[in-house]
């Protein structure tokens, strides 16, 4: 007999995020592939007699390949297993887990798929952030930093600068300066907000914030790398006044400067 696959959102760090059913599948799992930026404190949960398997990815750094994330997905489900593939975030958000999906119908094992609060939602609102607001934004994007050198991708920066509110930047660090010589040239006024929200939803959450001219200086002394989303856009300037996390949880605050 065939087991399943259930293809689940960890949520973006803090492991109160995550879902009622995601919570259930964990506890009800055979087997667990969890990434790098899945929140331990959620694999308490397993059950003691459960495989964990870590999988998880850093830049320039695999654990493991896809395709043999995917292999393993298969040799288990095809051995009548209950197999949870535990991702950051959400699964199909700059998660291949509609690659893995797919590897799922090609071999005819069921899945199912539990949607995750995804970072570009989740670390924006920890940091006071809301993606959209009435009168300062109407549409946001979320876009992946690894377009910026992308030649293939270069005729939607005018779109992305043009024509989008607010933007959810993953995986941008590396490419920060790149991003933004890209925006400007596109039409982006230079002094459009920019924050770095570096561990969103945890305890070591650190928020800073600039303009696109100035957030390059701020995050070289502020020492931010990655896991960090960028959030660009007017909303950015609502920090100040809805900054509920930092007040509450006494996280470190949000660094405004130049």
């Amino acid at each position: 007999m065939v087991g399943k696959v259930y293809l689940v959102g960890a949520g973006p760090g803090d492991p109160d995020l995550i879902t009622v059913k995601g919570l259930r599948y964990i506890k009800e799992a055979d087997v667990i592939l969890y990434d790098r930026l899945v929140n331990q404190e959620l694999l308490q949960y397993a059950r003691e007699d459960a495989q964990l398997i870590y999988c998880g990815k850093q830049p320039h750094a695999h654990t493991m390949k896809q395709e043999t994330i995917n292999h393993i997905l298969v040799i288990y489900a095809k051995r009548g297993l209950q197999v949870v593939r535990l991702k950051g975030g959400d699964p199909f958000v700059f998660g291949r887990g509609g690659e893995e999906a797919q590897t799922c119908i090609h071999h005819q094992i069921p899945f199912e798929v539990v949607p995750g609060i995804t970072a570009g939602i989740g670390a924006a609102a920890y940091a006071g952030i809301p993606v959209t607001h009435r009168t300062l934004s109407k549409s946001f994007a979320f876009i992946t930093g690894h377009q910026a050198g992308d030649k293939a991708a270069e005729q939607q920066w005018h779109h992305l600068a043009r024509g989008v509110d607010t933007l959810c930047v993953y995986m941008g660090i590396g490419q920060l300066p790149l991003i933004i010589e890209n925006l400007i040239k596109n039409g982006k006024n230079k002094n459009t907000p920019i924050a770095i929200i570096q561990w969103g939803t945890l305890m070591k959450q650190k928020t800073v914030i600039g303009t696109l001219e100035t957030i390059s200086k701020i995050v070289d002394r502020e020492n931010i790398v990655n896991p960090s989303m960028i959030v660009i856009g007017e909303v950015v300037g609502l920090n100040r006044q809805l900054n509920w996390f930092n007040a509450e949880k006494n996280s470190i605050v949000s660094i405004t400067g130049s």
